[in-house]
Formats: structure tokens, C-alpha cells, sequence
């Protein structure tokens, strides 16, 4: 509310005839913005504590603190509630992707083991069953080898069965040439054959 005293009703004329407007007011003059003279406001209360305006400053905060109030419940909590809310179910997502791709893991863990484990021990039979043929095979081997070098003994030994007869068949032959030569040096002539060839079975007896 401004209030206008009648000595600034006295100057409006002069500012009318072309006076400045702006120029300082006279003592005493009332302000017409703040409604105060000129001169008081230093020897006016600090206008929080001015006991007159104790009702409107009680008023604006209330109105003030309604405001807030209201703001704060219309909008500002809403949004943090909101942003709490989806911050808590993103949480929650994570806590059960995690959960999941830890649940994922450990199975691929156990059926990596298991599948290693199965290899093993496939390995371990492949390895046995490697061991035993290899066991059998030689042996098949050793078997043959002994059956032909058997075989090769016996021909052997045929053959120096032959050998030996031949041999003997030969020194017979021989031993009577032998000794029909003898007989016929000694005795300047030749003996007979049978006689010779009898000598010398009587003598491959006693031998």
C-alpha cells in the first residue's frame, strides 16, 4: 500500500511545470514505495523483528511452509519414491541375474567335470584295453615265432638227420675202400668185397 502525504501533493505541481521527478525528496516526505519517511528507516526496528509485521510474516510461512509441503509431497517425493522404487527393482534384477548366471555356471562347472571325469576314465579303458591287445598280440606273436622256429628246428633237424646218414653212408663207403687198400698192400692182393664190407660192420659194432 503506498501512501501519499500532502506535502508530496504540494511538490506534484512543480514536477507538473517541469521540474525533475527524480530529484531528492523534501524532510519528512513520506516514501512512496515503501510507504516509510524519509529518515526512519534508521530509526525503524529490523523489520523481522518488528513486532507489527509478526501476522504477515506468519501468514507467508505458513503459506511458504503449505507450498513446500505440497511440493514436496505432489512432486518431489513421488519422484524419489520412483527413483528409489526403480533403483530397488534394477537392484533386484541384477541380484537375480546374477543369481542365474552363478546358478549356469555351477552346472557348467559339474557337467564340465563330469564330462572330464567320463574322458578319463573312457581314456583309462581305451589305455587297458590298448594294453591287453598289445599283451595279446605279442603273445600271438611270441607263440608264432616259437611255432616257426619249432618248425625250422624239426626241419633242422631232419635235414642233419639226412646229413648224418649220408655221412655215415659215405664213411662206411669210405672206411671200406679204405681197408681193401690196406689188405691189398699188405697182402699184395685184393681181398673180397663182402669180406671187406663184413670187417667193417664188425667194427662199427664194437665201436
Amino acid at each position: 500500500m503506498f501512501f501519499v502525504t500532502p506535502a508530496y501533493a504540494e511538490e506534484a505541481p512543480a514536477a507538473a511545470t517541469g521540474t525533475d521527478a527524480h530529484a531528492a525528496p523534501a524532510a519528512g516526505e513520506v516514501h512512496t514505495e515503501t510507504g516509510v519517511a524519509e529518515g526512519e528507516h534508521a530509526r525503524g526496528p529490523f523489520p523481522p523483528f518488528d513486532s507489527t509485521t509478526y501476522a504477515s510474516q506468519l501468514l507467508w510461512l505458513v503459506i511458504t511452509f503449505s507450498v513446500f509441503y505440497l511440493l514436496m509431497q505432489k512432486v518431489i517425493a513421488p519422484r524419489i519414491g520412483a527413483i528409489l522404487d526403480q533403483r530397488h527393482t534394477r537392484l533386484s534384477q541384477d541380484l537375480e541375474e546374477a543369481g542365474r548366471l552363478k546358478a549356469e555356471a555351477d552346472a557348467a562347472v559339474q557337467t564340465y567335470e563330469g564330462e572330464l571325469a567320463a574322458a578319463r576314465a573312457k581314456s583309462n579303458a581305451i589305455g587297458a584295453a590298448a594294453r591287453d591287445a598289445a599283451k595279446l598280440k605279442a603273445e600271438e606273436d611270441r607263440r608264432a615265432v616259437e611255432a616257426s622256429l619249432s618248425e625250422k628246428i624239426k626241419a633242422a633237424e631232419v635235414r642233419i638227420a639226412d646229413i648224418k646218414a649220408k655221412a655215415f653212408a659215405d664213411v662206411g663207403t669210405i672206411a671200406e675202400e679204405t681197408a681193401a687198400a690196406v689188405v691189398e698192400q699188405l697182402i699184395g692182393g685184393s681181398a673180397a668185397q663182402a669180406d671187406v664190407a663184413a670187417a667193417v660192420a664188425a667194427a662199427k659194432k664194437e665201436a
